[in-house]
């Protein structure tokens, strides 16, 4: 983790106290009659080398920013510039490109946990696009109930394959040039062990190396490798992390107004790492995890924000109000892409493993299907069609004037205790899953549809209850909020506090057919801050605790026990806790500082541990040496959705009427177990040393 001194600070409160437009629009007609005659201006090149183990090189960070301001002033106007430009050229894609770039993945093979037992002799795991599928006849060692096979023959079978699909691709495209088993990783397997769960083919290499998954992901996880590489240089501008005009007008009634308006981070939170009220802006996990410090990993934004500030008003030593307008097109947090080093609970993969398989078809390993007609499910590597399962859609919202966001806070000092009371209305920065349960074409395709001629021929296009076809869409939401900064004499201690309440967040969910739900949740965190003297490490200068634990509660948090005993429903957890320690000490002047960072996740299990020293030889150059290790053991696991029969004459042969459509629940660690270990325990198998050099101009 990334975390200087500053981790976890108080955002400073506003600066401009307000005033009527009246008086505002005077004084910018007056003129600016005084310009500053210089630039000030700063900056750094940096380098971040990160190994990983087994991995190799999993970073090669390479930055130069470029910081800049230039005040403009008169006697009722305080105008400024504001810029920080960044150019970011990450080498690991070229460096290390078996394991992240154009040379990655390669053919993979997926399970099929049921196939032994079936048909004796035939292997448990078979090769991406092997696997199981639909034919008029069944093979050898398989009961006569419904027609599968494991050979190459039927996939030659154009007339079996048009009466399915009603075209000539069908699952042909699994083994030729379209989908082939190349390029490809098992999702999951940078996690361990996951045998047992539903296994996906994913496609790692960059978009213009390999296409498969990049048309449906079109705008959101479709970048190529110089985007990749060069990833502040895209049609966003991100280069542009800074660059806005800020001003102040004092009022005759003793007020002021101010305002910023451009491209810019606006800080609402007290509390670094996890966000409870500073979410304004998107954030790229895509860098590091969640390990980075924010204000390297906000997404800039278009805004304006305008401030009114009384002063001291009655009991309130400080008083302001503030009003922030995202005008700016919505852009969702980047979770990262398959194939990237840092993906966020590894949903780039996901969703693209996905978005294969709507596009192309694939396989799917130990797919839950009834082969034998006694109405139990047995897992098998199963060939799919385009069309069938996977992510059809991702609903980016387009820029309209209803689609920008809004937010208001009040914010002031009452006897010493820093406030603020925050609304905001703006749109979930993380994907909503949603299952298709609508009449929107193209329709999930039935693959078994027509059914074999033991049962009645269901339409060939529908929407099927808790069938594996999704919609990725970013609701509206509304957040209401507080916060509170304190200090305790008697303790020498430093408080901060904040609360968010939201409305309109959704959440996978698996006991419902569109397998999402909607949930308020509140969030907290409490952070504690004191500079302690520990004699026996330093008798001169004093270490900086500071501790800090996050809450999440979800109101809506639904579980339900299905007639076998198994338990389906939201993976998330009703209520978590993650807890943060920070250590901070410091030597030699303040050139040679160690320190330690404590991450725990609780009921995740899983604990990040990143020990770090940094050096400062002189004014300009700054060497950061840190490991970054995760403690915790086995990957958790939830209601995979495989125990649903969506498909009438396919899975649901010998399946009680009462059943179809329904979730009787089977676990595993794909896809939804991600969501019980949460961002340490899915980055469990990435420990990292970490060496950074900077040079500051």
């Amino acid at each position: 983790m990334q975390h200087s001194t500053n981790w976890m600070k108080r955002a400073p409160s506003g600066k401009f106290p307000v005033g009527r437009s009246t008086a505002l629009a005077l004084s910018l007609l007056g003129g600016i009659t005084q310009v500053q005659a210089e630039l000030d201006a700063a900056g750094f090149v940096e380098n971040v080398s990160f190994y990983r183990e087994s991995r190799g090189i999993s970073k090669f960070r390479n930055t130069a920013q470029f910081e800049f301001s230039k005040a403009f002033e008169n006697s009722r106007v305080g105008l400024k510039l504001n810029g920080t430009l960044r150019a970011t050229y990450d080498g690991v894609y070229d460096l290390n490109d078996d394991e992240w770039g154009d040379k990655a993945g390669g053919a993979i093979a997926l399970q099929s946990a049921s196939l032994p037992a079936l048909a004796p002799g035939a292997p448990g795991f078979v090769d991406y696009g092997s696997g199981l599928s639909y034919t008029t006849a069944p093979p050898p060692g398989l009961p006569p109930t419904f027609g599968f096979s494991t050979g190459a023959g039927d996939i030659n079978d154009e007339a079996a394959w048009n009466q399915i699909f009603g075209t000539n691709v069908g699952l042909k495209n699994i083994r030729n040039l379209a989908n082939p088993n190349a390029g490809l990783g098992s999702l999951g397997a940078r996690r361990g062990n996951i045998n047992g769960g539903i296994q996906l083919g994913v496609p790692v290499r960059p978009c213009d190396e390999d296409k498969r998954g990049c048309k449906v992901l079109d705008g959101y996880m479709d970048r190529d490798g110089d985007e990749l590489s060069w990833s502040d240089f895209n049609e966003q501008l991100d280069f542009i992390r800074e660059l806005y005009v800020s001003g102040a007008v004092d009022l005759d009634n003793g007020h002021q107004f101010g305002f910023k308006v451009g491209k810019q981070q606006i800080v609402w939170g007290r509390t670094d790492l996890f966000r409870v009220l500073d979410v304004i802006n998107p954030v790229d996990y895509s860098r590091n995890n969640i390990y980075d410090e924010l204000e390297d990993i906000r997404i800039p934004q278009w805004m304006a924000e305008l401030e009114y500030r009384w002063g001291p008003v009655g009991s309130f030593d400080d008083l302001n109000l503030s009003l922030v307008w995202n005008f700016d097109k919505f852009r969702p947090a980047n979770l990262g892409q398959a194939g990237t080093p840092n993906q966020i609970l590894e949903a780039g993969s996901l969703f693209r493993g996905l978005a294969n398989c709507w596009e192309n078809g694939c396989t799917v390993g130990n797919f839950a299907a009834d082969l034998t007609g006694d109405g139990l499910p047995e897992l098998v590597a199963m060939d799919f069609g385009p069309g069938v399962l996977g992510i059809r859609d991702v609903d980016l919202p387009s820029w309209s004037l209803s689609n920008t966001q809004v937010g208001i806070k009040l914010e002031g000092v009452l006897k010493d205790v820093g406030f603020s009371f925050n609304v905001l209305e703006y749109r979930q920065q993380t994907p909503s899953l949603r299952g298709i349960a609508t009449s929107i074409d193209p329709f999930s395709i039935n693959p078994a549809a027509p059914a074999p001629p033991a049962a009645p021929a269901p339409p060939a296009t529908a929407d099927y209850p808790y069938a594996l076809a999704f919609d990725i869409a970013f609701p509206r939401v509304t957040l209401v909020g507080g916060s509170l900064d304190l200090y305790v004499d008697a303790i020498k201690s430093a408080f901060r506090v904040e609360v968010a309440w939201t409305d309109g967040e959704e959440f996978a969910d698996t006991s419902v057919p569109e397998l999402f739900s909607e949930s308020n949740v509140v969030r907290w965190v409490l952070g504690w801050d004191r500079n302690t003297f520990i004699p026996w490490l330093n008798r001169r200068r004093a270490f900086l605790l500071s501790a800090q634990v996050f809450g999440q509660h979800l109101l809506d948090h639904n579980q339900e026990q299905t007639v076998f005993g198994t338990t389906v429903g939201m993976p998330d957890h009703e209520d978590n806790y993650l807890f943060t320690f920070l250590l901070q000490g410091w030597y030699q002047n303040d050139r040679l500082n160690p320190q330690l960072i404590v991450a725990h996740d609780l009921e995740a299990g899983y604990t990040t541990v990143a020990p770090a020293l940094e050096w400062i030889p002189d004014n300009h150059w700054q060497v950061t040496l840190r490991a970054n290790y995760k403690l915790g053991d086995g990957v958790d696991k939830w209601d995979d959705n495989r125990g649903v029969f969506p498909y009438p004459g396919m899975t649901a042969i010998g399946v009680p009427a009462a059943l179809i459509g329904q979730n009787i629940g089977s676990s595993g660690t794909n896809p939804l177990g991600r969501f019980r270990d949460g961002p340490l325990g899915m980055a469990g198998e990435e420990d990292e040393i970490q060496l950074t050099v900077r040079y500051r101009f």
